[in-house]
C-alpha cells in the first residue's frame, strides 16, 4: 500500500493535470509570438534562434535584443519539428511537463521547509499567476520548472541540480538568471559554508549566462546584453507605477487574509535558519525585480510563490483550505476569463480567411489576433509600411501600434472581445495591471464590458486637394501616408505625404523644426523617389529646405518623402522620433 508521501505526491501531480487539461485548447496568446517566431528561425539556424528580425510595436527590431534566453524557443522548435505547425493541443499538452516538474518540485522543497507539505504544495498550485500563465508558451513555467527542480536537488542531487540552473538560465531573462546566485548563496551560508563545491555550483547561471553571450558575440558578430541595452533607451526604465503594480500583484499570490497571519507566525522565527532561507529568497528576488523590471507584469513575481506558500503553511489547516479554495477558485476565473479574450482573435481570423486568401491583409497587433491572422497569410503592419488601395488592415483597440492614416471603409462589423466571466486581466475598460502596467496598477479587474475591439478595414483611394500641405490643416490627414504623426507633428526617420500635383512646375520646399535634443541633423527631400533636395544643418532650430528649382511630379499626384538621418526616444515616449514636420510642398 502507498505511504502517505506517495499519496501526497500523486494528488499534487493529479491537481495540476486537472488544471491543465480543460485549457489544453488554449489560443496562442501574450508574447507567444515572439517565442513562436524565434522557434521558426530555429528550423533554419539552430543556434541561434533569436538571430532574426520581428516586428515589434510597429518597428522592425533585432531579436539578439530579447531579454531571455534561447530554451524556450528551442523546446517550441522540437515541437515544431515533431507537429509540422503551431497546434494549441500537443503544444500545451507539452508544456504541462513545466507544471507537472514545477509542483514536483514545490512538493520536494515543501516536505523539507513546511509543517503541512501538502497544503503548502496546493497553495502553490492554486496561486493565480501560475494557473493562468501556466497555459501560455511564454517563459514563466519552463524557467520555474528548472528553478524549482534545481532547489530542491541543490542538497542531495548536485550535478544534476547544476543541469537544471544552466537550462532555468538560458530560459530566464537576463537579470531573473542573476538572482539565481545569491539565492542559493543564502542557501549555502546557511547549511554548507565549508563546502566548496556548493559555492562553486551556485556561480552555474551567471557562468552559463556570460558564456552564451560570448558564444553569441563570436558567432553572430553582435553580444545579445548590447543590443538589449540600445533598445532599452526606448522604455521608462524607473516608471514607479510599476514598482506600486508589483506590490500589488504580490499581496495577490496567495489569498490575501492569509498574510497577516502568516507574518506574524513567521516574524519572531525570522533568525532560524530556514526561515532566514525562505525570506532571503522572497527578499532577493523581489529586490531585484523591483529594480528592473519596468511592465510590473504579475507573471515575473512567479519564482516567489514558492517560499511565500512555503511560509504561509506554518497557519492552521482549516485557514489554509480557506485560503486555498479561495485562490483556485480565483484562478480559474482567471484563467477561463483569459481562454475567452484569446480564444476571439482565433475566431476572428477564421471569419476573415476567405478575405485574407483574396487580398493583401496587414494585421496591427502584438499577440494573438496577430498570430492567427499571420497563420492565415496576413502580414505585420509597421509604422514604414505604404498601404496600397484594396489593402485590409485588421486593428485591435487593446494593442494597436500604427496610425492608419489612409482613407479607408469598414469591411465587416466591429467585433468585441468580451467574456461573459466578469473577470479582467487586460482590456479596454479596466485598470487591471495583470499583463502590463500600462494598463494600470491593479492586480485584476472586474467588469463586464469588452476586452477589446477588432476593426477591420479596407485601404480607399486618396484624393489629395492640396498643393501645399500645412500640419495644422484640417485636411492634413488626408494627405498622410506613413511616418507622421498628426497629434504633434513629429515624423520619424522617414515621413511620405502625398499632394496635388501643381498644373505647371515648382519648387517643392519643406519646412521644419529641429529641436534641442533631436540628434538629426541631415535631411533629404524627395519627389516620387528622386531626391530634389539635401542638406546638412549645424544646430537644432528651423528651417526651410526647397528644390533648386521648379520640379514636375510624374502624375496627378506627387508623392512626397522627407528624410532625415537619425532618430531618438524620449521614455516614456517610445516612437522613433526625427524632428517636427510644419509644411512641405509645391510654392
Amino acid at each position: 500500500m502507498p505511504d502517505q508521501t506517495s499519496r501526497g505526491v500523486w494528488l499534487v501531480l493529479a491537481l495540476v493535470l486537472l488544471i491543465r487539461v480543460p485549457f489544453w485548447n488554449q489560443a496562442i496568446q501574450g508574447d507567444d509570438t515572439i517565442y513562436l517566431h524565434e522557434a521558426a528561425h530555429a528550423l533554419v539556424e539552430p543556434l541561434h534562434p533569436d538571430n532574426t528580425k520581428y516586428v515589434f510595436q510597429g518597428a522592425l527590431v533585432d531579436l539578439r535584443g530579447h531579454p531571455h534566453g534561447p530554451m524556450d524557443a528551442w523546446i517550441l522548435a522540437g515541437l515544431l519539428t515533431v507537429f509540422g505547425d503551431v497546434k494549441e493541443i500537443p503544444f500545451h499538452a507539452a508544456y504541462t511537463v513545466f507544471s507537472l516538474i514545477a509542483a514536483w518540485g514545490m512538493w520536494s522543497l515543501a516536505r523539507r521547509f513546511s509543517p503541512h507539505p501538502l497544503w503548502a504544495t496546493l497553495l502553490f498550485i492554486a496561486v493565480p499567476v501560475f494557473v493562468v500563465n501556466g497555459n501560455s508558451l511564454e517563459t514563466d513555467l519552463p524557467f520555474l520548472a528548472f528553478w524549482m527542480a534545481a532547489v530542491a536537488l541543490f542538497e542531495r542531487h548536485r550535478p544534476l541540480a547544476c543541469i537544471f540552473l544552466a537550462l532555468a538560465a538560458m530560459t530566464a531573462s537576463i537579470p531573473q538568471a542573476f538572482l539565481l546566485t545569491p539565492i542559493l548563496g543564502v542557501w549555502v551560508w546557511l547549511y554548507r559554508r565549508q563546502d566548496r563545491g556548493a559555492w562553486l555550483a551556485i556561480f552555474v547561471p551567471p557562468v552559463t549566462l556570460v558564456a552564451w553571450q560570448l558564444f553569441e558575440r563570436l558567432s553572430t558578430g553582435s553580444l545579445p546584453a548590447g543590443v538589449l541595452s540600445g533598445y532599452l533607451t526606448r522604455f521608462d526604465l524607473w516608471n514607479p507605477k510599476a514598482r506600486l503594480a508589483l506590490l500589488m500583484h504580490f499581496c495577490f499570490l496567495i489569498f490575501p487574509p492569509l498574510l497577516p497571519g502568516a507574518f506574524a507566525i513567521v516574524w519572531p522565527k525570522r533568525r532560524e535558519p530556514d526561515t532566514l532561507f525562505l525570506l532571503a529568497w522572497i527578499g532577493i528576488f523581489f529586490s531585484g525585480i523591483l529594480a528592473v523590471f519596468f511592465a510590473g507584469s504579475a507573471r515575473y513575481l512567479l519564482p516567489i510563490a514558492a517560499p511565500v506558500a512555503l511560509l504561509a503553511s506554518r497557519l492552521k489547516p482549516k485557514w489554509l483550505a480557506v485560503g486555498f479554495a479561495a485562490q483556485l477558485t480565483l484562478g480559474l476565473g482567471f484563467a477561463a476569463a483569459n481562454y475567452q479574450h484569446w480564444d476571439g482573435y482565433r475566431k476572428v481570423a477564421v471569419e476573415l480567411r476567405e478575405r485574407t486568401r483574396r487580398q493583401s491583409v496587414w494585421v496591427d497587433d502584438e499577440w494573438g489576433l496577430r498570430h492567427y491572422m499571420q497563420s492565415e497569410g496576413a502580414l505585420p503592419l509597421t509604422k514604414s509600411q505604404r498601404l496600397r488601395v484594396g489593402d485590409i488592415v485588421v486593428s485591435s483597440e487593446l494593442s494597436h501600434q500604427v496610425e492608419v492614416n489612409a482613407p479607408v471603409v469598414p469591411v465587416m462589423r466591429t467585433v468585441e472581445i468580451r467574456p461573459a466571466i466578469p473577470l479582467r486581466l487586460i482590456g479596454l475598460d479596466t485598470h487591471s495591471g495583470y499583463s502590463t502596467v500600462s494598463k494600470g496598477i491593479w492586480p485584476f479587474g472586474i467588469s463586464s464590458g469588452p476586452i477589446d475591439r477588432v476593426r477591420v478595414v479596407e485601404v480607399g483611394e486618396r484624393h489629395p486637394t492640396l498643393e501645399y500641405l500645412t500640419m495644422t490643416d484640417p485636411a492634413a490627414r488626408e494627405h498622410m501616408v506613413a511616418g507622421v504623426w498628426l497629434d504633434d507633428h513629429w515624423m520619424s526617420r522617414s515621413g511620405i505625404v502625398v499632394l496635388k500635383s501643381p498644373a505647371a512646375p515648382m519648387p517643392l520646399s519643406v519646412t521644419f523644426y529641429i529641436p534641442d535634443n533631436a540628434p538629426a541633423r541631415h535631411v533629404w527631400l524627395l519627389l516620387d523617389g528622386q531626391e530634389v533636395a539635401s542638406q546638412t544643418f549645424a544646430a537644432p532650430g528651423k528651417y526651410d529646405l526647397a528644390s533648386s528649382g521648379p520640379v514636375k511630379p510624374a502624375g496627378l499626384e506627387a508623392t512626397v518623402e522627407i528624410r532625415v538621418d537619425r532618430t531618438f526616444t524620449a521614455p516614456p515616449d517610445i516612437r522613433d522620433l526625427g524632428m517636427v514636420l510644419i509644411a512641405v510642398g509645391f510654392r
